[in-house]
């Protein structure tokens, strides 16, 4: 009798509190489905002392799955952190004190490992246990394989909690994946898919704005993912190189950050020499999946359009101009006259309609990119194999015009990131089997700059291309040394004068680099979100 009394008592007052509690059940066998026991996590985590101390104040809470901007709208619950209220939720939830959740997660730097032990102990406070572990072997198969049955199935992964990252080039990527049947951890529901749906309805920031409002006050309540914080980006410069004027921007991705005219303090041979990093150590990689990640991506591959560092298009680069129909529904793309791959050949659109169809194929695309394609009339029936043609794309003389089946609200976008590549090199590969060819021992693009020598696993050396059509580059070599974000040898090289470039999410880097006299860091707010995944689908 008692327990019953205090029940009711507890669920008056929980009500009574407003909008921060939520009401709903558990909509399965499992406890993570409930989000009252997702919002207790949510309370039970001090995200703002994590990013005062572990974060060394270089991050920013976050509130929602986007990043600050006019796409948010006010009176989000912050989740600040309240034990208290954890605990309560986690009654009214009648948690299981015994279960132990496992966390898994793939970064392998220490200040991740530090964060799941600062959230285990915060967890374990309110009574909630959890171990944590990193992800070996095939990463992706044990992040996303799905449940055969996307709503009421049973769960084909072997975590409770995931800790990773979502980094968008659309705001629309924080939530697509969730549409039912897109996600390993979240079943789908009607509401959602109509709320995603809404924001992909138009390519008008205006219009898409209370889209995006109601789908963040849905995601506030329900919690499908808890959103921890939002990563900056630094990007570090030695004080020889000089932008000349050129801003910055998000360095994961493709912008017009004007390299051509970049110059360098000359070494003793009075030649410009500028070192960075992400080079291949294997293989160049495919530039369509990791759009702007590799140096190759930025400097040897040229996009038909070009982006600002918010990623708003801005401008032409392989396109001497660009039209979009009315309705939204049409581009078209003329190309510059006399545009060339760096061996000397003919780029035309050939080479565009080719890029296209090869993109719609391989096992690797982005899915900003592979949006825009399967959103082109016939683009997904080609995709599937129903279909050997795309209707939607058809060549005049030196313009190429896309329409589409259904409105893509970042078609510009798609091309301000995408490469075409050339086709004389690659058209007799299987597009299954496109990252295999041996062309990608040493890369041919159109961009500034072509890559002179290749020593796998120790060096890239990219010289400048001389008929590039936006003039030839000041500086006079590149080298870059094989890594990703989070190179080991950043520092050394930093301060044996041999990093010239580069960004880093690393906090523990940039204070290293900050104290170099001869290295600046400038930070970045970037559409970049730290999260942990739930994983609401019922067990065997």
């Amino acid at each position: 009798m008692f327990d019953k009394i205090l029940g009711v008592a507890l669920a008056a007052a929980l009500l009574s509190a407003g909008p921060n509690f939520a009401t709903a059940q558990a909509i399965n066998s499992e406890p993570l489905s409930d989000p009252r026991v997702r919002q207790a996590i949510a309370y039970a985590i001090d995200m703002d002392t994590i990013v005062e101390t572990l974060l060394e104040g270089k991050a920013i809470v976050a509130d929602s799955m986007l990043p600050n901007g006019p796409h948010k709208p006010d009176g989000l619950n912050p989740y600040a952190y309240d034990p208290a209220k954890a605990r309560e939720l986690l009654a009214l939830a009648n948690w299981d004190s015994g279960r132990e959740l496992d966390m898994v997660y793939y970064y392998g730097d220490q200040l991740t490992a530090d964060l799941m032990a600062a959230v285990q102990s915060y967890l374990s406070d309110v009574g909630v246990k959890m171990s944590y572990r990193k992800l070996e072997g095939d990463v992706g198969a044990q992040l996303t394989t799905r449940p055969t049955n996307p709503v009421d199935g049973i769960s084909n992964i072997a975590w409770d909690l995931g800790y990773g990252a979502a980094a968008a080039t659309a705001l629309q990527e924080y939530y697509n994946p969730y549409k039912t049947g897109g996600t390993s951890h979240t079943p789908g529901n009607v509401e959602l898919d109509g709320l995603i749906d809404a924001i992909n309805a138009t390519a008008n920031p205006d219009e898409q704005r209370p889209a995006y409002f109601a789908i963040q006050e849905y995601w506030n309540k329900n919690l499908d993912a808890l959103p921890l914080y939002y990563q900056q980006l630094f990007i570090y410069e030695s004080k020889k190189l000089n932008r000349n004027g050129h801003g910055y921007g998000n360095e994961q991705y493709n912008y017009d950050f004007g390299i051509v005219d970049w110059t360098m303090e000359p070494d003793a041979n009075g030649k410009q020499v500028m070192y960075t990093n992400t080079a291949p150590p294997q293989f160049f990689e495919n530039p369509w999946a990791n759009l702007g990640i590799w140096i190759t991506s930025k400097v040897v591959f040229d996009k038909l359009l070009t982006a600002d560092g918010s990623l708003a298009v801005n401008g032409v680069q392989l396109a001497e101009s660009y039209s979009v129909g009315k309705d939204g529904m049409s581009v078209s793309f003329t190309l510059k006259d006399g545009l060339t791959w760096h061996d000397g050949s003919a780029l035309t659109v050939a080479d565009i309609e080719w890029s296209v169809k090869t993109a719609l194929r391989v096992p690797n695309i982005h899915s900003v990119v592979s949006n825009t394609f399967k959103s082109i009339e016939g683009g997904q029936e080609y995709s599937d194999g129903s279909s050997d043609e795309i209707a939607g794309i058809t060549t005049d003389g030196n313009t190429i015009t896309f329409s589409m089946a259904v409105l893509d609200p970042n078609m510009l976008l798609t091309f301000t990131q995408f490469p075409p590549l050339p086709m004389a090199h690659l058209k007799d590969v299987d597009p299954l089997q496109l990252q295999q060819a041996a062309y990608w021992q040493k890369p041919i693009g159109s961009g500034p700059f072509k890559i002179e020598e290749v020593q796998m696993n120790d060096f890239v050396r990219y010289v400048p291309f001389e008929n590039y059509h936006g003039g030839v580059a000041q500086i006079d070599e590149i080298v870059a040394w094989p890594s990703l974000d989070g190179d080991g040898n950043l520092l050394k090289n930093a301060g044996a004068g041999r990093m010239d470039y580069g960004f880093t999410k690393n906090v523990a880097d940039v204070g290293a680099l900050e104290a170099m006299d001869n290295m600046r860091v400038v930070a970045a707010d970037i559409p970049y979100t730290r999260m942990i995944w739930f994983n609401k689908f019922a067990r065997k």
